[in-house]
């Protein structure tokens, strides 16, 4: 009685202060899906941005000064802009190949996010769990 009021535990218990410890070997895990959660949509984010910049680029084409307006999306268009720049030539046909280009490469981007993020979570998973196993077993020792 004595043992458990100075905050002691009987053999083979678990202590809570480790238990205390094993939640938040998960919390971890939780936090770190919840910042992966961030990253993932970024190139359908991005995708969905230059998708518009290539409609502006389509209706710029079709304008009167075509090299400027193209030149003012440059940096909407990123890596785009290179593709479509300087002006010339069948610009519709441009503007859909590097449409269909650059959703080619965003889907990379995305599968390659997705990858690594599973790979986080499953590396921070494993690693809270031996975490949380060494902290019980220490819990047990004292």
């Amino acid at each position: 009685m004595a043992e458990a009021a100075a905050g002691g535990t009987k053999p083979g218990a678990v202590n809570t202060t480790w238990a205390a410890f094993l939640a938040m070997a998960f919390i971890v895990v939780g936090l770190a899906g919840l910042f992966a959660s961030y990253a993932v949509p970024l190139p359908l984010e991005r995708a969905l941005a230059r998708d518009g910049a290539l409609d502006a680029a389509l209706l710029a084409a079709h304008g009167p000064d075509a090299a400027a307006a193209l030149e003012a999306l440059r940096p909407q268009l990123a890596e785009s802009a290179e593709a479509l720049l300087p002006p010339g030539g069948d610009m519709d046909a441009k503007i859909a190949a590097e449409r269909t280009a650059m959703r080619t490469r965003l889907l990379a981007e995305s599968a390659s996010i997705a990858q690594r993020t599973h790979w986080l979570l499953g590396v921070i998973t494993v690693m809270a769990l031996v975490f949380g196993v060494a902290i019980l077993h220490m819990g047990r020792r004292g």
